[in-house]
């Protein structure tokens, strides 16, 4: 039977074609009657290595053919042993359950032969496969930790570890496992940071900000973590009444901030095991002024907040649709910081209620007064229609905006001039 096998080769070269067919044939027949040498010997003729390993593919489908071949039959292994002993199950069981601590060992032969077939997939997909080949093989079989090891230690692009690991630990809800894996591996988290931060990018593309927050505070990213605390806190509300019931995200970045501004002075006291980098170069870095320039922003987000929430739900006007658009904070930019001065001012029962606020926004961002004082005051003149409001605009033209443009006009012109005050004045209220 062998010397017609043997010649089927030489016969397909003597005729021009390509014996690589005869071969895989040849190989594939003795790998699924067991014989693993032989089969071995026969796929190598037809298999080559890859000449980039960090290619993102699973190999040619030969090589994926041999592997899924391999798997199944360990599968059918166990479910036939099984099968066909059932006495045996129900004795072992039995003990088992009469012990205590007892355990089911495997059949004689079975757990052997798995082994035996786990190690010949890992032969070909270490040597004819690509690295994301063998990180997805080792995935599948829970060997998470050799598949990081042989990941860092190959030094495989960052694409591979988001196919390969991040994508099955994230649908198998193993996130905390792998980092687990990652911090014993590498304490410093150094190594492993350009997949950490290809992580995050990735996550955030997606919109995962849940999972991106919870890698950021594995990471002890805490800037970047208190970006997407405040970006919890003004995703996907209406109005101060929804901010005011977000509250606590603001609260939870500046805890982050502060918690960074210790680890810039060093003052903050490590409680874990973990080793401090000397670097962290992959944590965002930030200058400790700025860091303070945040939390003060932070605090003062809360007072405006706090002084909205209040004055929405105290307010008898009906509550923004699903359609409204967001409304505006002082992480904008200079015209959204203008709108939150304005949105204070005329917030509260009068002008007076709010300006304290109002005025701490224009102080702090540096904002033009001027500016400020005739957005609130045409917006009031908009709205004479509501009961009390034409009294309130008159208040603030002649308490705070008449004052201003007098003084601005004694800067220009070097004296008072009231008639041209007064005509400003009636161009700004209407």
């Amino acid at each position: 039977m062998s010397q017609p096998l043997y010649i089927d080769p030489k016969v397909s070269t003597k005729s021009g074609l390509d014996p690589g067919g005869v071969w895989q044939a040849w190989g594939m027949a003795s790998l699924k009657a067991g014989n693993l040498t032989a089969a071995r010997e026969k796929l190598c003729r037809c298999l080559k290595a890859p000449v980039d390993r960090n290619q993102l593919n699973l190999g040619p489908r030969l090589l994926q053919e041999i592997v899924s071949h391999l798997e199944s039959t360990v599968r059918s292994t166990l479910a036939t042993s099984f099968s066909e002993d059932i006495l045996w199950s129900l004795r072992e069981l039995e003990e088992a359950l009469c012990e205590p601590g007892g355990s089911v060992d495997w059949p004689e032969g079975v757990q052997g032969q798995g082994n035996s077939l786990y190690q010949e997939s890992l032969y070909y997909l270490s040597s004819y496969g690509t690295h994301l080949a063998l990180v997805s093989f080792l995935m599948r079989h829970d060997n998470m930790k050799d598949a990081l090891q042989h990941l860092l230690s190959k030094e495989c692009p960052e694409e591979v570890f988001l196919e390969g690991i991040l994508q099955p630990s994230l649908e198998r809800g193993r996130l905390g496992m792998l980092q687990g894996l990652l911090e014993t591996l590498d304490p410093g988290l150094e190594v492993c940071s350009r997949y950490l931060l290809s992580s995050c990018q990735l996550l955030q593309r997606r919109g995962h900000f849940h999972t991106l927050y919870q890698l950021q505070q594995f990471m002890m990213d805490h800037v970047r973590a208190a970006m997407t605390c405040i970006r919890f806190f003004t995703h996907g509300v209406v109005s101060y009444v929804q901010l005011g019931d977000q509250r606590r995200w603001l609260v939870r970045a500046k805890e982050h901030l502060r918690t960074y501004l210790q680890e810039q002075q060093g003052t903050r006291t490590n409680s874990t095991n973990r080793k401090k980098s000397t670097s962290n170069s992959f944590r965002k870095k930030m200058s400790s002024s700025d860091v303070s320039r945040h939390m003060n922003t932070i605090e003062l987000q809360l007072e405006v907040t706090r002084f909205l929430h209040h004055c929405e739900t105290s307010s008898s006007a009906p509550t923004p649709s699903a359609s409204s658009s967001t409304p505006p904070t002082l992480f904008g930019p200079s015209a959204m910081k203008i709108d939150v001065a304005c949105k204070v001012m005329l917030g509260g029962k009068n002008i007076e209620e709010g300006f304290g606020i109002a005025y701490r926004v224009i102080q702090d961002f540096q904002l033009e007064a001027l500016t400020v004082y005739v957005r609130a005051g045409q917006r009031l003149v908009r709205q004479r229609q509501y009961r009390g409001r034409a009294s309130a605009a008159e208040t603030l033209m002649e308490r705070r905006i008449r004052p201003w443009i007098n003084k601005k006009i004694i800067e220009y012109i070097g004296e008072e001039e009231a008639t041209l005050v007064d005509f400003v004045c009636s161009k700004v209220s209407r």
